[in-house]
């Protein structure tokens, strides 16, 4: 697999020749495809869009390969240095995904962790994470305002400024719901704001996860600290 930085409206980080084993983790990874290549595209003007391109040379293909299931994901490891530098930062995050079922002690083994950011933090994180930065911290017309990935060991994906249209059509366990109903869990020595267990059971039952759905209800349920 070669890369690839091309400028023309904005800057594109492209990978050419990829290997077939790794073609479903570039999809999932949010890739897209063009004229032979596949490629993740930002403003020029995006703050840390250097030092990305560096790590994301030296990084995406060990993230592509957790991705794609050929290699350990040492989330554990990822989290303890995300807790570290966005707590001693005093940035307002939350954790969401499997890896917030992880933390209550469900036998689930996350692929990457997932955080909703306060907007005003959104490109602090950047700022924190900047050594594993993959992808800069830029705005996205989506369900939020920002976006960024970095390669922390495991992957590390923020969301900034997330607003109403996360929670639809149904309610999700990144939105604005989710947020107001913020439970703490007591993992490694920190305190992690998650989102409730039944939220996350029902997000699961939409998804089809039915093996994740039968870890939760065999989860005890405790009342949050």
């Amino acid at each position: 697999m070669s890369l690839v930085r091309y400028r023309r409206h904005d800057t594109e980080f492209r990978l050419l020749d990829v290997p077939d084993e790794l073609l479903p983790a570039v999809r999932k990874a949010g890739f897209t495809a063009a004229d032979g290549h596949w490629s993740r595209s930002f403003p020029f003007a995006v703050a840390h869009l250097d030092e990305a391109w560096v790590n994301f040379q030296r990084l995406i293909e060990p993230a592509l390969r957790q991705i794609a299931g050929s290699e350990p994901v040492p989330w554990r490891e990822a989290l303890d240095e995300v807790c570290r530098r966005l707590g001693g930062a005093g940035v307002d995050w939350w954790l969401t995904g499997s890896a917030a079922l992880a933390v209550r002690g469900l036998p689930i083994s996350p692929v990457d962790l997932d955080l909703v950011v306060a907007d005003a933090d959104a490109r602090r994180v950047g700022d924190l994470l900047l050594d594993g930065l993959i992808e800069p911290v830029a705005r996205v017309d989506w369900f939020c305002r920002w976006f960024g990935r970095a390669m922390l060991g495991a992957r590390v994906e923020w969301v900034g400024g997330v607003g109403p249209g996360a929670d639809q059509p149904e309610i999700t366990d990144f939105g604005p719901v989710a947020a107001g109903r913020l439970e703490v869990v007591r993992w490694e020595g920190y305190e992690i704001r998650v989102p409730p267990l039944a939220l996350q059971r029902a997000v699961s039952a939409r998804r089809g996860l039915v093996e994740r759905v039968r870890l939760i209800d065999r989860q005890p349920r405790t009342t949050p600290p």
